[in-house]
């Protein structure tokens, strides 16, 4: 990590730490924590990258849920085996495996990686582009748009900024161009999915492609194609003409930091009216529902009803 690159530098230098120490303690709760941050911070600093952070944290987890299922203590010692022997052994152990048997396959499989990406230039560029957008747009926060946009932050810290970019303008795509189809043309939307809508347009801008979940549960088939293909052009444009996002901001409040951040907003702005031309398409008037009088509402009103004679009785 270059020390020149201020505040960001160092945020995004405790990503590896933090996925190592969550991958961890999700394998062997709290005692995967310490081992997997420590180890963590020397995949960082050995250059292994994403992967190298995955692996120190499946060793440190599975190492210290090892450890308590086969670590036997007498009662009075009981206590020490969480507080030390568990943090201090884990970590020893998964640090020599990093440092003697995954660290530099991993460290060499990041720098190839990241050499190959920054080489990709014209047509391959705008395929990778297109690639991580369509990813990001498939299922709005599912494992498919995390595996995207994780890869693409992690490269940052390797200084490659493409596929960030890509997936940063994909990430806001989806819900602004579902919100702005309700705000064009509400007959072809339920109440529900109206309301939705504005909220979509919202989410959208500080960059949550969940906005956009409503509609694709409600009709899968036609708003997941419609959200990979916008998300795919936008990204393409975006990246295709030069625009380069540094930072992991999707959000409206990160678009003038972009280099060429025109060019960033015309990629949004290009994949969020081909989602909305798409979704009104392919979409159906929605049927008008007229409140009619119903056979009870109509007996009720006959059954309360009385003749001059009846009253007289």
């Amino acid at each position: 990590m270059n020390t020149d690159d201020g505040w960001g530098g160092t945020a995004l230098g405790l990503m590896f730490p933090v996925i190592s120490a969550y991958i961890a303690y999700s394998i062997a709760d709290k005692g995967g924590i310490a081992p997997g941050i420590i180890g963590g911070m020397l995949v960082s600093n050995m250059n292994a990258g994403f992967l190298g952070a995955l692996a120190s944290g499946l060793i440190a987890g599975y190492t210290v849920k090892f450890m308590i299922a086969h670590i036997h203590l007498p009662n009075v010692a009981k206590s020490v085996l969480p507080v030390f022997i568990v943090p201090v052994l884990g970590s020893l152990i998964t640090l020599i495996l990093i440092q003697y048997v995954i660290g530099v396959p991993f460290a060499d499989l990041n720098t190839g990686l990241a050499s190959w990406l920054k080489g990709l230039t014209g047509t391959n560029k705008i395929l990778l582009a297109a690639i991580v957008g369509g990813m990001v747009g498939f299922d709005l926060g599912g494992p498919v748009n995390k595996a995207a946009v994780t890869t693409a932050m992690a490269l940052l810290t390797s200084g490659v900024y493409d596929p960030n970019t890509a997936a940063q303008v994909a990430i806001i795509i989806p819900p602004l161009g579902l919100g702005l189809a309700t705000v064009i043309n509400k007959r072809k939307f339920n109440k529900e999915l109206q309301e939705a809508g504005n909220a979509a347009l919202v989410m959208g801008l500080i960059g949550v492609s969940e906005g956009a979940i409503p509609f694709a549960v409600e009709s899968p088939l036609r708003v997941i194609p419609a959200n990979v293909i916008g998300s795919a052009i936008g990204s393409s444009v975006a990246v295709g003409l030069g625009a380069v996002n540094r930072a992991p901001i999707s959000g409206f409040y990160g678009w003038l930091a972009v280099e060429k951040w025109w060019v960033y907003v015309l990629g949004i702005l290009v994949g969020t009216l081909t989602v909305t031309g798409l979704t009104l398409l392919f979409r159906k008037q929605q049927p008008v529902i007229q409140e009619t009088e119903t056979p009870s509402d109509q007996q009720t009103t006959d059954d309360s009803y009385f003749t001059e004679n009846q009253w007289e009785n």
